[in-house]
C-alpha cells in the first residue's frame, strides 16, 4: 500500500535522539519529486508517528513553465510529478509571477485549483 523513505526515517529518528532542539522540521525535496512517500513517513512508521506531526506540504509551481508541465503526458503507470505535487500540497507559492502576464498567473492559478481546490495560493517572486 505504502512506500516509505527509509532513510528519511533513519534521519528523523536520529535527529530525534540528538541534543539538539528544534521547533520544527522541514523537508526540502529537489524539482519534480514524488511527494508521496515523503508524507507517508509520517503516517506509516509508528516511531515517527509519535515524535513528528506533518503540518503542511508547500509547493513551489513555476508560472513561467507549469502549463508545460502540467500537459506533459507521461508513459502509462507514469504519474505526473508536477500534479501530484499540486495534489499532495496545502499551499502552493506561485514562483517567477515576474516573468509573465497577469493572464498566465491567472490561467496557472485555475489549473492549480482545478487539481486541488482547497488549496491556499500565495505569489512569490525569488
Amino acid at each position: 500500500c505504502c512506500t516509505v523513505r527509509q532513510d528519511l526515517v533513519q534521519v528523523l529518528k536520529d535527529l530525534a535522539k540528538s541534543k539538539s532542539k528544534f521547533d520544527a522540521v522541514i523537508i526540502e525535496t529537489t524539482g519534480l519529486a514524488d511527494p508521496a512517500p515523503v508524507a507517508q513517513t509520517f503516517f506509516v512508521d509508528d516511531e515517527i508517528q509519535g515524535l513528528y506531526r506533518l503540518d503542511g506540504i508547500v509547493t513551489m509551481v513555476d508560472v513561467k513553465h507549469a502549463m508545460q508541465h502540467f500537459d506533459e503526458v507521461k508513459p502509462e503507470g507514469v504519474e505526473n510529478e508536477s500534479i501530484e505535487q499540486v495534489a499532495f500540497a496545502d499551499r502552493v507559492l506561485l514562483n517567477k509571477i515576474d516573468l509573465v502576464d497577469e493572464a498566465t498567473i491567472t490561467a496557472v492559478e485555475r489549473r492549480v485549483k482545478s487539481i486541488n481546490s482547497s488549496v491556499g495560493l500565495f505569489e512569490w517572486v525569488v
